[in-house]
Parts: structure tokens; C-alpha cells; sequence
């Protein structure tokens, strides 16, 4: 049986999706992602909380032959460190001891959030990721993890990936965390145009502040690839290795709709100015030298899959 912590969260009901997964766990409170699990089967859901409580007792009762831990607060502007460590480090590092002590393979969620400003830029090899400085508390709570990880040895035994910016189906439930691409949907819906944040910096324009856009579908993709190669193990990124602007993501979303693009640039909350990344852009050859065979849509295909295959049709879920 395979356990999908996180199963009816984005990526993680996305890879379930794929898995049409045997084993759930997560805690769906009073949000809107129970619709994600709405086409899937599944032999059993748990709370996150009394499925942690089973693996303490080592009283898990079904046999588990793989966990893939997705579940975690993924809000960059969390600000309650204490909920943040618990839920994120200290709930992850109790999964995997319990599954390296089973033999039970493991794969876990990181977060390109731990390199912070991109000062040291974005490399997955090890000798990078133990001097990282993220610059928010959930990507600290994050690399807390990772250098768990390589501390104890155990990047020979448990998979990491380090999420970039991923968008696509079954992120309609996140609120503020949902991706440009959904929010900027609903605008051009409502309004017709789009909204983003001019830049600070008088070396990038505004909307020409760059990401690693990924698309969830490929990302799932990575992830089942992971789960049947046991002996590929370590922390790797999972972007598509080329940086676009924000103008770019929108300009494909218009041109997927079939507009002529309309963006209005507004001021950056000062909350948020001095924890912004303009530049993010995955290194990607540490997973294409482990034979990972996956090739990564272009934006612009990616961003019309995603809206004429799930938005337009009113389907935001896989």
C-alpha cells in the first residue's frame, strides 16, 4: 500500500490522481480540497493527526511499501514559527524514521523556498544546501529538514525534491497561495485584465521578475518516477530549468484565452519587498544525471493545458 500524506492537498492529490492511490492521510479541516479526491479510489482516509499517532505506536494497520510525504503548510507568509516547525519539521522527521526503520521507501516534499534571496544560486548539490539562508519561516522549516537529511546520512535512503513554482489543476482550494496563473484567470474574468507587482529593482522591469514555472502534471510525473526507482535517493530541485518572466506566464495565459494581454502593474506590499525572490531557476542536472527521463512542457503549452482543459471547463481538479 502506498501512503500519500497531504492526499487531498495540490500536488499531493494530483500524485494521487496518478496513483489512484490505496492510502491517504491529511487533514481536511473545513476547506473546499475534499473535491480533489472526488474522482479518485482510495482504501482508507486518515486525519494527520491520528495517522501520526499509529506511526508513533508503530501500530500502522495495513502494510505500507511506500510514503510519499506531501503534506506540510505551504504558506510563505505563515508567521506562528512554532506551528510551522512542528507541523512542517517535526511531523516529517517522525515519518521518516518510522519508515527508514521498516524499510519503507520515502519520498518527501522540500521547497525551492530554501534557497531564499538566490544569493548562492540554485544548485541541489549538497555542499550548497547546507549553507542555504531561506528568508521565510515555511522555507526554513523546510531546509530544517533537508540538512536532517544530510546530517544523518540518510540521503542514501529517502528522496527530497525541492518544489519551484508549480501551478495546474487541484490548487483552487490554497486561497493566496493559489498560483498567478489561477488568480490571474479570475481577473481577466471579472475585469478583463491582470494584476502584478511592479518590480524594486532597477535591474529588473516591471512583470520581467523571473521563475521556474512548473506544471503539476509534470511534476507527478517526476514524482511516480521516484516511487519506482527505489535506488535513486538524495534532494533534488524539480523546475524545468528555464526562468520566465511574469509577463511571459501572462502573456500565455491571454494568448490561451485567445486575448490580446492587459496588465497593470501595482505597488508590492511593503511586507513583502524584503522576502520577494526576482530570480528563480531550478538546476536540473543532478535529476537528469539519476535517468529521470521526464521532459517538462514549455510554458506556453502548459499554462493552455491548464486553462482550456481544466479552467474553461469549470474542472479545476484532476
Amino acid at each position: 500500500m502506498i501512503v500519500v500524506t497531504g492526499g487531498a492537498g495540490f500536488i499531493g492529490s494530483a500524485f494521487v490522481a496518478k496513483l489512484n492511490a490505496e492510502g491517504i492521510v491529511d487533514a481536511l479541516g473545513t476547506s473546499e480540497k475534499w473535491k480533489n479526491l472526488v474522482k479518485c479510489r482510495y482504501a482508507d482516509y486518515l486525519d494527520k493527526g491520528a495517522f501520526l499517532a499509529l506511526v508513533d505506536r508503530d501500530k500502522v494497520p495495513f502494510p505500507v511499501e511506500a510514503l510519499v510525504h506531501m503534506g506540510a503548510c505551504s504558506s510563505t507568509t505563515e508567521r506562528d514559527a512554532g506551528y510551522l516547525m512542528e507541523n512542517n519539521f517535526h511531523y516529517t522527521c517522525r515519518l521518516a524514521a518510522w519508515a527508514l526503520a521498516k524499510g519503507i521507501r520515502f519520498l518527501y516534499a522540500s521547497s525551492a523556498a530554501t534557497y531564499g534571496d538566490g544569493a548562492q544560486g540554485f544548485d541541489d548539490d549538497d555542499r550548497t544546501s547546507l549553507a542555504l539562508k531561506p528568508i521565510n519561516m515555511y522555507g526554513y522549516s523546510k531546509q530544517l529538514f533537508d540538512l536532517r537529511v544530510l546530517r544523518l546520512g540518510m540521503a542514501e535512503r529517502v528522496a527530497g525534491i525541492k518544489f519551484f513554482n508549480v501551478f495546474g489543476p487541484n490548487e483552487y482550494h490554497k486561497g493566496d497561495m493559489t498560483s498567478v496563473v489561477f488568480k490571474a484567470f479570475h481577473q481577466i474574468g471579472e475585469t478583463g485584465r491582470v494584476r502584478l507587482f511592479k518590480s524594486h529593482r532597477s535591474d529588473y522591469a516591471d512583470g520581467g521578475q523571473q521563475r521556474d514555472f512548473v506544471y503539476i502534471k509534470d511534476c507527478v510525473e517526476v514524482l511516480w518516477w521516484l516511487l519506482n526507482h527505489g535506488e535513486v535517493n538524495g534532494i533534488f530541485n524539480l523546475g524545468t530549468g528555464r526562468a520566465r518572466t511574469w509577463n511571459d506566464l501572462i502573456g500565455a495565459l491571454f494568448a490561451a484565452l485567445g486575448k490580446e494581454p492587459a496588465i497593470d502593474y501595482i505597488e508590492m506590499p511593503m511586507a513583502i519587498r524584503g522576502q520577494y525572490q526576482y530570480f528563480t531557476e531550478a538546476n536540473m542536472a543532478k535529476l537528469q544525471n539519476s535517468g529521470c527521463p521526464v521532459l517538462f512542457r514549455p510554458l506556453e503549452e502548459a499554462v493552455a493545458d491548464y486553462v482550456q482543459n481544466h479552467l474553461l471547463r469549470e474542472e479545476p481538479y484532476l
